[in-house]
């Protein structure tokens, strides 16, 4: 059964790219263009991951209320952003909102492609057959990967698939500092160094949010991060 992907884009010729793109490679696609028509659909059914603009038609950053609105329903669907907002500030927004992955227009088809091959990739890896490591108990944190899902004193922290991946890599060997071309590698992304630091950035907050005392990620200057319990 085809894997779907819900592209929401405001540009006809753009749409029409990636929806050929994307079905080329092997994948359903729906496409929307505006927010309220999106989120309208993916109320009645969730697409296996979504591509997101940041500005949908008058709303100039509708793309970020929507990324919002989406992971609040799906805490784990992997999101993508695709859009011409380039800078630092933008990325740093869209990650902290939740997004998986931020990319700009100015990237080929088949990178485009490239990186959604990746981020099912990753999903799918929690397909496989059991391990002992895809349920971590370190501490109060319990992380079971088959479920996709992590707990932090019996209570569930929303975590997406890129930031599952990430705790799972530190918490996996407690007190071991994970480079942050590691933390790549084992979230099975293509990230910069500001990105990996917006996701850690943003996991604290998770868990500080659930715990005020909460302090097992240690930032490691000049080398990556260690999970302490």
């Amino acid at each position: 059964m085809k894997k779907s992907v819900a592209i929401v884009e405001d540009e006809p010729a753009l749409q029409e790219n990636y929806r050929q793109a994307l079905e080329r490679a092997g994948y359903s696609v729906t496409v929307h263009d505006t927010r309220a028509t999106a989120i309208a659909a993916f109320s009645e059914r969730l697409p296996q991951l979504a591509i997101i603009d940041v500005g949908l038609g008058d709303e100039i950053e509708g793309g970020f209320e929507l990324c919002r609105e989406l992971r609040s329903m799906a805490p784990q669907l992997p999101i993508v952003f695709l859009t011409a907002r380039d800078s630092e500030l933008d990325t740093i927004s869209g990650l902290r909102l939740g997004a998986d992955d931020y990319l700009t227009k100015d990237i080929s088809l088949a990178h485009l492609v490239a990186r959604v091959v990746a981020l099912f990739r990753r999903v799918d890896a929690l397909t496989q057959p059991d391990l002992p490591e895809d349920t971590i108990e370190s501490g109060d944190l319990i992380i079971d990967l088959k479920r996709m899902t992590a707990s932090w004193k019996d209570q569930p922290v929303a975590l997406s698939v890129t930031e599952l991946w990430m705790v799972h890599a530190l918490a996996r060997h407690p007190g071991h500092v994970k480079s942050r071309q590691q933390l790549m590698e084992a979230a099975n992304v293509v990230l910069d160094d500001a990105t990996i630091t917006s996701h850690i950035k943003r996991i604290r907050k998770k868990f500080v949010l659930m715990d005020e005392a909460f302090d097992c990620i240690e930032t490691a200057y000049g080398m990556g991060y260690r999970w302490q319990t």
